[in-house]
């Protein structure tokens, strides 16, 4: 008898969605192992329909969106001719612009000279970073709201990120520590409540202390790593929530 599939309880637009939909794996991904991440490390637990809860879920379907469907016309989380993502005060991009690069990019592109930069945006592609980080954090990298600051129509908010370094990030062996770090963040919402623009400031120097912190591997192992977790990965997104 085949196994009806749990209903994500974070992530609206995963389920019921029109057959037209055009998902970037053939269906709509499970995230049933960030889940357990995230329910074993959240600091705090929202009341049912807070203000608090509502963003951090409204976050979650958005990243899923973004990581998961291939044509912005089928996003229900954004207005898609207003959207804009700036992070740490960069030029915005728009939502076609986000789409095509990957939220990784997106939040990783830095001016730094190439040589002191520890990751290089403008040499991965949408699948080449996600590769890179699921390679990472194979059970993904979970997302909680820490605070909000003020309700729509611009929402502020605290928020941190956390996984378990289990896998090689860019030829450095796992620690099999928890890698976290914090940023602040605003959410304009129209009428509607789907986002117009989307500003996000964190430091990455916190994230890449702990993925840098393992010692440097010999190619031979690092590709042996790799394989291993590529067989046992599935299509949840880890840098997400």
């Amino acid at each position: 008898m085949a196994t009806v599939p749990t209903r994500d309880k974070y992530r609206s637009f995963l389920h019921d969605e029109p057959d037209n939909v055009q998902w970037r794996h053939g269906g709509p991904p499970s995230y049933d192992a960030v889940n357990q991440l995230f329910e074993e490390g959240q600091t705090k637990e929202w009341a049912e329909g807070s203000l608090e809860e509502t963003v951090q879920n409204a976050i979650k379907s958005w990243e899923m969106e973004l990581s998961h469907k291939v044509r912005l016309q089928d996003f229900k989380s954004i207005n898609p001719e207003k959207f804009k993502l700036i992070v740490n005060g960069r030029e915005g991009l728009s939502g076609e612009e986000t789409l095509k690069i990957g939220s990784y990019n997106a939040l990783l592109k830095n001016s730094l000279p190439k040589e002191f930069q520890y990751y290089k945006a403008d040499e991965e592609s949408f699948e080449s970073s996600h590769e890179v980080f699921r390679s990472a954090f194979p059970r993904g990298f979970a997302w909680e709201v820490i605070d909000v600051y003020s309700g729509p129509p611009v929402i502020a908010f605290k928020f941190r990120h956390w996984g378990i370094f289990e896998g090689p990030f860019k030829g450095h062996a796992p620690t099999g520590e928890k890698v976290e770090f914090y940023g602040l963040g605003t959410v304009k919402v129209d009428e509607s409540l789907k986002v117009e623009d989307v500003e996000i400031y964190y430091d990455p120097a916190e994230l890449f202390a702990g993925l840098l912190k393992g010692p440097k591997m010999s190619d031979s192992k690092t590709e042996t790593a790799h394989d291993t977790l590529i067989s046992s990965q599935t299509q949840g997104c880890p840098f997400h929530n």
